[in-house]
């Protein structure tokens, strides 16, 4: 096991770096024609960060999980004249590596089955299958199948975000990657992650917080991130949008996560319990509803500080 990862990454330290840092969340919840109920993802711990300190202030809450993957979420009920609402929690964040992976590199506790499978906008449909084939289909092994797809998105995307009308990038829609070739993180990963479920490598989508270095700020989007299965190994990280954007750590972004991030959720087609709406793509912001409907009345401010 581990001269396998040895092998992938050779640059690797022992000991990983991280970070601290807190993030506050304000929501403001305009008034609505009905009742508002408000979902706002709660982050927990995994392997790699862990939280504390967490606070929601504003109104009482339930906590709830989706059945799918168990991401939390606080469900809020709130008046028609709507409210506001405050999230508060610390983080500590380590550097993700492949070498974390060896320790749970036995199957995904859940098996392989759901991270082989369909996204709403990541279909295994036949064309995705044949882009599949010909960027895959020569190498070897899960881990050449996953480096072939890493090279392919980033030879054949650009991360961009226009103004304007008829926008389609950020959604994480993989007809739209490989037609327009450009986009943002979730178009990116979208690519990626079904390169690899369509040449049966188990491949995971995760969303959450890009944070800064430096003084305290305010978040103005979002981040998302992949990991592949390779068995010997287990989930290796990788994060394609960044190596685009920073070409000198290509290599360094297959294999590892920097500790400058939170993940808030994990999957997509999410359905929380008290949702009557369709699935949400991700959910990485608050969603709401009012009289059964989705509800976009939220005005948001995100900060983090050091």
């Amino acid at each position: 096991m581990r001269p396998l990862i040895l092998v992938l990454l050779p640059q690797l330290a022992l000991a990983a770096p991280s970070r601290k840092f807190t993030i506050e969340e304000t929501f403001e919840v305009k008034p609505a024609a009905e009742a508002v109920t408000l979902f706002v993802p709660l982050p927990a711990d995994d392997p790699w960060q862990r939280i504390t300190g967490l606070t929601v202030d504003g109104a009482p809450f339930a906590e709830v999980h989706d059945p799918r993957y168990g991401n939390g979420a606080a469900r809020i009920e709130l008046p028609a004249a709507g409210g506001r609402i405050s999230v508060r929690f610390a983080v500590e964040r380590a550097e993700r590596g492949a070498e974390l992976a060896a320790a749970t590199a036995h199957a995904p506790p859940n098996g392989y089955a759901r991270w082989l499978e369909a996204d709403a906008l990541v279909p295994l449909d036949a064309h995705i299958r044949q882009i599949a084939a010909d960027v895959t289909g020569p190498a070897r092994t899960p881990l050449d199948k996953a480096r072939a797809a890493y090279a392919y998105v980033l030879s054949t995307m650009k991360y961009d975000k226009p103004a304007g009308p008829n926008q389609g990038w950020g959604k994480g829609d993989i007809h739209w990657a490989c037609d327009k070739k450009y986009g943002n993180c979730t178009d990116f990963h979208a690519l990626f992650i079904g390169l690899l479920r369509a040449s049966g490598v188990p491949a995971r989508f995760q969303i959450g917080l890009s944070v800064p270095d430096g003084a305290a700020a305010e978040l103005a989007g979002y981040h998302c991130w992949a990991d592949f299965y390779v068995d010997g190994a287990g989930w290796i990280p990788v994060d394609a949008s960044e190596a685009w954007k920073h070409p000198e750590k290509r290599d360094y972004f297959f294999g590892h996560h920097d500790a400058n991030r939170v993940a808030l959720s994990t999957g997509r087609d999410l359905t929380l319990p008290g949702m009557h709406g369709p699935p949400l793509n991700y959910f990485v912001f608050p969603y709401a509803e009012s009289g059964g409907k989705p509800y976009g009345g939220i005005n948001r401010t995100i900060r983090y500080a050091p």
